[in-house]
């Protein structure tokens, strides 16, 4: 099933550590309510890598940048999770200012030494963090990188994450290749899946790691320059509710 299927793509070369167009906070894609334990979960798009979850007192930032605009208007994180040590993944004073008190900052080892005091996860570990149960699953390439021996990203340098939340386990999968851990998840409700060149996958490649795991709603994002009518037109007839959004809105 489709729903809202209006990307607008805008071609743009991503650089390793990019620079995303600010966009308002009026321009964002509408929040997506989906039922949940206890009271619906809202997932914000807000640009690029970029995203809020929240579930009643859980309020999760994914990657905060200052590239990816304004967050006037949405609820200070109690966590805030870092996927990698790219611009667009790791803004240090974009953390610094979204962050209160009482707020968690998850992160991997690579990016730890640029944080206040993480919690540093290596992928493949669990932990419980203010009452989410929190999985760091792998991310990295299978065979793309800048030069022969090389990858964009090195196995065990960034995380993806499994959040368990409102009875949901939504996976985030940051940059990536479609490895043999994403296939290998079980139980995904919502997952937010990568495909643009030459950093992660192509859109084909995307839609054939999302049958392996089948999770029951993915949304492409960190998509810019893609064709995502692709991804869809591949798992049409899946069963996989495929929801487009414009992350990319100026």
């Amino acid at each position: 099933m489709l729903t809202d299927i209006r990307a607008r793509m805008i071609p743009f070369a991503v650089a390793a550590a990019v620079a995303v167009p600010v966009m308002l906070a009026a321009q964002r894609p509408a929040p997506d309510k989906i039922p949940a334990t206890g009271g619906d979960i809202t997932i914000t798009p807000i640009n690029h890598a970029t995203l809020q979850i929240s579930h009643g007192p859980h309020v999760i930032d994914v990657d905060p940048v200052a590239a990816a605009g304004s967050y006037e208007g949405l609820a200070a994180p109690m966590v805030i999770l870092i996927t990698d040590i790219h611009g667009d993944h790791l803004d240090p004073a974009t953390v610094a200012k979204r962050r209160t008190a009482a707020t968690k900052v998850v992160a991997p080892q690579a990016a730890a030494g640029k944080l206040d005091s993480p919690v540093v996860m290596a992928n493949g570990e669990t932990k419980t963090i203010d009452g989410l149960t929190i999985e760091a699953v792998p991310m990295y390439n299978l065979t793309r990188g800048p030069a022969a021996g090389q990858l964009y990203h090195d196995k065990g340098r960034g995380n993806g994450y499994v959040v368990t939340v409102g009875g949901k386990r939504i996976y985030i999968a940051g940059d990536t290749e479609g490895v043999p851990e994403m296939r290998a998840l079980k139980n995904i409700d919502v997952a937010f899946i990568p495909m643009n060149l030459p950093y992660t996958m192509t859109p084909a490649e995307a839609a054939d790691a999302v049958k392996a795991f089948a999770p029951k709603i993915v949304y492409p994002y960190h998509y810019r320059g893609q064709k995502v009518e692709e991804f869809v037109a591949a798992l049409k007839g899946s069963g996989i509710d495929v929801r487009i959004r414009d992350w990319y809105a100026k």
